[in-house]
């Protein structure tokens, strides 16, 4: 069942106004109160294709880090965690991450505020594993350069960055009154200039009732641990 997407689009609006590209996010969460079907995200479960990626590779994540990149209502984070990984959550929104600790109070990932934007400069360098999910998505494209380069900057050398998200072609034309804008190769491919080497791009129509173009990229930093 689609969502009500009516309170997400005037915020966005009156963000875009007062040149907010994201700060806008915890008021969507303020204003929705406890009716998730406000935000289009809150599926109240793991990604499906995080799922099904990790389902299929088992990363042994004991004596590991991740970092779970815009973390919503933490149900990827917590996944992330029964792998094994000790896990660092975050969200630009605190609404959300004050859900994270009412459905998990017994967690033990640290789930904070933070800005993908500009990530703390205590990690840098920090991260094994970095889970980027429906994030970069919601950026515009002339601020995506500067969210990725904040990912690559978190990563140990040799660690593992995953990315999820929405899929057009290269120069394809996209709605840009409504999220989410999808990215291209072409984007994508600036992470091997940050050092990073392509592992595996998967370009598929997922399997929905109304079937979405997704991509699955999966990168490896240079370098060794």
């Amino acid at each position: 069942m689609e969502k009500d997407r009516s309170l997400m689009h005037r915020l966005m609006a009156e963000a875009a106004a007062k040149g907010d590209a994201v700060l806008w996010f915890n008021e969507l969460y303020r204003q929705s109160g406890d009716d998730l079907d406000l935000i289009p995200w809150a599926d109240l479960e793991p990604n499906p294709q995080l799922a099904k990626w990790l389902e299929r590779e088992k990363p042994d994540g004991v004596g590991k880090t991740a970092l779970d990149v815009g973390c919503g209502l933490g149900d990827n984070a917590e996944h992330l965690a029964q792998f094994g990984f000790t896990v660092t959550a975050f969200d630009v929104a605190p609404g959300a991450i004050e859900w994270c600790h009412k459905r998990f109070p017994t967690t033990r990932i640290d789930y904070l505020v933070a800005n993908a934007l500009e990530m703390p400069q205590e990690w840098s360098g920090r991260f094994d594993f970095v889970h980027e999910c429906y994030t970069l998505q919601t950026l515009p494209e002339e601020l995506r350069p500067q969210a990725m380069a904040e990912l690559a900057r978190c990563m140990k050398p040799g660690g593992t960055l995953l990315i999820i998200c929405r899929g057009r072609d290269d120069g394809e034309a996209y709605d840009k009154t409504d999220l989410p804008w999808p990215l291209s190769r072409n984007e994508l491919d600036r992470f091997t200039t940050m050092g990073f080497e392509l592992i595996r791009y998967e370009d598929f129509m997922d399997m929905e009732s109304k079937p979405k173009r997704r991509i699955r990229a999966e990168y490896r930093k240079s370098g060794s641990v």
